[in-house]
């Protein structure tokens, strides 16, 4: 196994943006010799400043002692030319997103550091192989793709290019985890792991949007109560930049020779062409400073007549319902019905969890009206469902499911009917993408769960979260979406129908994930 660098060799931090100064803070954390260079001089100057002004932060909040802060501070300098990086140990390049100029700056460091310098890029979006090709050795050049802000955030993506050597790739690594981060190998290619699959989290609630089919608020609101994710798409985008969400799209849209998968929709640029670029620019998809969110109404105390009501014991979901019920007082007759899919009845109307096909379209498959459900991340506490009613649900009866719903304590919010709902479609991209990271041999199962998870807090990993909604149900979804849309984003990952085809719930080996 290779060795981390040693705490006695310097790190070189080219580049005193954001990531930079977060990078340079983690390797001075981690006992290292630190000197930051920026082609702008006065930049770097103000990265230290910056720098030291977030430590005596923390002495200030008694994370750091003041003889903590001098021992850090001590570790950083500055160079005012490159030339004065000759002696680094390892050097990580943190300019802007260009590919000539790190393909410059790389041909430049090669010619000047040792031999046993370990070289290193922060992109989040250029091959790396495309950046090695600059170089007279190219197998020196690793990706290191840390997450903002550094000092925080556990995730490292460790690229390896088709030159970049195995021993040089472990080793950095190893520097990485020995800073405390937990790494995860990828090949190089468009968006690595995290960028490429969290395009779904984005795309599918932009595509709603557009669409007319509900508004940024509610679609945030229900990614986050229903599908479990720490923030919606909408303020995720404006707390990253929508300029920057737009320009990660193109890149990874243009790298993958413009699929149908990942092409930008209209309304992102019209917003990067307004300049309402999200929180730096006072105005995105909300307004800044934001309100903070109204609070969810208290549910209605309806009562429906629990004689009407049936349960369906046979499906998972439905008996997680029953049991809220139960927890609310609600006794219910279940009845078990292995060979339907339905979830509640009332009266002549049923419940039902979308598949990705609108509500008339599953009212003329059943021969009755029914009110479709959306995906939920843990069915046990969730507060808030989207729900489509198919054409002949009258108002009666769809008043009596929704006040079974509520007295299980969850809310409905109606949207128009159309193919899917947010949080199904959302997740069944997500399941789609990871797949096909998996199929092309780029990163291995677990890494792509842990990836998603550690880089961007979802709730679980799409390949586990996948495994347990079942790949031949998943690729059915797809393919009503695809037949509904007809525009190709829904092509079904040959990966998930393999494996649906498989028929088998061990398709990944549990110890992977």
């Amino acid at each position: 196994m290779q060795q981390a660098l040693s705490v006695d060799r310097q790190v070189a931090i080219i580049g005193s943006g954001v990531m930079g100064r977060g990078i340079a803070m983690v390797a001075a954390a981690a006992g290292h010799p630190v000197c930051l260079y920026d082609v702008n001089g006065p930049a770097s100057i103000q990265a230290l400043a910056a720098i030291r002004q977030h430590w005596q932060h923390q002495v200030g909040q008694g994370k750091l002692s003041a003889a903590q802060l001098d021992r850090l501070c001590g570790r950083l300098s500055r160079a005012e030319h490159l030339s004065q990086l000759a002696r680094a140990g390892l050097v990580i390049e943190a300019i802007a997103e260009d590919l000539a100029a790190k393909q410059a700056l790389f041909g430049q460091l090669e010619q000047l550091v040792a031999s046993d310098c370990l070289l290193a890029s922060n992109t989040s979006s250029l091959s790396i192989t495309a950046i090695a090709a600059g170089m007279a050795a190219p197998q020196r050049l690793v990706g290191m793709h840390f997450f903002n802000p550094a000092p925080a955030m556990r995730l490292v993506e460790m690229v390896r290019g088709l030159a970049t050597d195995a021993d040089l790739l472990a080793q950095v690594s190893a520097t990485a985890r020995a800073w405390g981060k937990e790494t995860v190998q990828v090949r190089s290619s468009p968006g690595f792991i995290v960028n490429r699959i969290a395009r779904p989290f984005y795309l599918e609630s932009l595509r709603c949007l557009q669409q007319g089919l509900a508004d940024c608020a509610t679609l945030d609101s229900l990614l986050q109560h229903a599908g479990g994710f720490r923030m919606g798409p909408f303020a995720l985008m404006d707390l990253i930049g929508l300029d920057v969400n737009l320009a990660v799209h193109r890149s990874i849209w243009q790298a993958m020779c413009y699929d149908p998968r990942y092409t930008p929709l209209w309304i992102q640029q019209e917003m990067v062409a307004a300049g309402w670029l999200g929180r730096k620019s006072g105005r995105g998809y909300y307004q800044y400073p934001q309100a903070a969110p109204a609070a969810l109404e208290p549910l209605p105390a309806q009562q429906p007549d629990w004689r009407q009501v049936s349960v369906n014991l046979a499906q998972p979901v439905a008996a997680v319902l029953a049991q809220r019920l139960q927890q609310a007082g609600v006794q219910l007759a279940g009845s078990h019905d292995a060979a339907a899919d339905w979830l509640l009845r009332v009266g002549g109307a049923q419940v039902h969890l979308s598949d990705g096909r609108p509500a008339a379209q599953r009212e003329q498959a059943l021969q009755q009206p029914c009110l479709l459900l959306d995906q939920a991340c843990d069915y046990q506490q969730v507060s808030l469902l989207a729900a489509q009613s198919s054409p002949q649900l009258s108002a009666a009866d769809r008043q009596g499911l929704e006040a079974v719903l509520n007295a299980a304590g969850i809310r409905l919010c109606h949207l128009p009917d159309g193919a899917g709902l947010p949080v199904l479609c959302t997740v069944a991209m997500l399941v789609n993408e990871a797949a096909e990271v998996l199929q092309q041999g780029l990163a291995s199962a677990a890494d792509i769960d842990r990836a998603m998870c550690l880089g961007l807090n979802y709730p679980q990993g799409p390949l586990a979260w996948g495994q347990r909604l079942g790949y031949g149900w998943l690729v059915r979804v797809l393919r009503h979406l695809a037949d509904y849309h007809g525009d190709g984003h829904y092509r079904v990952s040959g990966w998930l129908q393999q494996r649906a085809a498989d028929a088998s719930p061990a398709c990944i080996d549990a110890k992977e994930l």
